[in-house]
């Protein structure tokens, strides 16, 4: 679970929806979503701590995936607005993300992946990973006459995008279409490719759907990975097991608007969760899990 550092953060934080976090990474106030007459999302107030991992739960319906396009900018939100704050070098500034293009919030640190996914199909898997990196030089016209000014960059970006493909366990899959990847491997190499703009927070939307049990428990441990090398993860998933197995923070959501979050123990005793989306039998199985 947390480091020593993360857990004592989390532990003075209350569990009540909107609670403040001691180092929010993100934080979302008053977007709402609607389509006709139906209110998708409507949050008042949200923050998503720094280093952890965060899981988004809730019934089918309940606005998780529209929250997910809208602070990624897959989709536009009727009000409202989301910043990003960051941290280097000790120093710490906010970026409003509201109303950027999806290219320009992943170019910021914040990039997410798809409960379908995306890699594309008729690339091969190296050439998917190419296209992940952020600013590559040789994109430029100008640039692209002058080979010295591209050449030393594209060689790094080669050598990242082989590495994670190592360490995804996709090696053997370098120069095969995208296409020929199974489900699972395609969820690995759409969280590898993310990984090329070295992002300060990943979204994940149902990394585990459709997935093989065992790589669901090889996903699992990327998505720690990730969090022990200081990357946030927040993600949207309805295994419970898994859940409870790797959140250190769970936002429950019903309705487009969220009814709690706190720990996994605390989530698991709500009762408010428990009518909306556990139900007591699953809540039970849980307080063992």
């Amino acid at each position: 679970m947390t480091s020593d550092n993360q857990a004592s953060e989390l532990e003075s934080v209350e569990a009540i929806p909107g609670s403040p976090k001691q180092d929010p990474i993100l934080k979302i106030d008053n977007v709402v979503r609607s389509f006709g007459g139906l209110r998708a999302v409507d949050i008042d107030h949200l923050e998503v701590q720094r280093g952890i991992i965060t899981a988004f739960i809730g019934p089918n319906g309940a606005g998780k995936t529209t929250l997910f396009n809208l602070i990624t900018g897959f989709d536009k939100p009727d009000s409202g607005k989301w910043t990003f704050h960051q941290l280097s070098n000790a120093e710490s500034w906010t970026t409003d993300l509201s109303g950027l293009r999806p290219h320009q919030i992943a170019n910021k640190g914040m990039v997410r992946t798809f409960q379908l996914t995306k890699s594309l199909a008729k690339m091969t898997v190296i050439d998917n990973m190419l296209l992940g990196a952020a600013e590559q030089k040789g994109e430029s016209l100008r640039n692209a006459l002058l080979p010295s000014r591209w050449q030393k960059q594209e060689k790094q970006i080669l050598k990242k995008a082989e590495d994670l493909l190592e360490r995804f366990k996709l090696s053997h899959m370098r120069d095969e279409y995208a296409a020929t990847l199974s489900g699972g491997q395609r969820k690995l190499l759409e969280m590898a490719r993310a990984l090329m703009s070295e992002p300060k927070l990943i979204l994940l939307d149902e990394p585990m759907a459709g997935v093989n049990p065992v790589l669901v428990e090889s996903l699992l441990v990327h998505i720690e990975n990730l969090r022990d090398e200081g990357v946030s993860v927040l993600f949207i998933e309805h295994d419970m097991d898994a859940i409870m197995g790797i959140s250190d923070w769970i936002v429950v959501l019903a309705e487009g608007q969220v009814i709690a979050e706190g720990t996994p123990s605390d989530v698991s005793k709500n009762p408010a969760v428990i009518d909306a989306y556990l139900g007591s039998a699953i809540a039970e199985e849980l307080k063992d899990v």
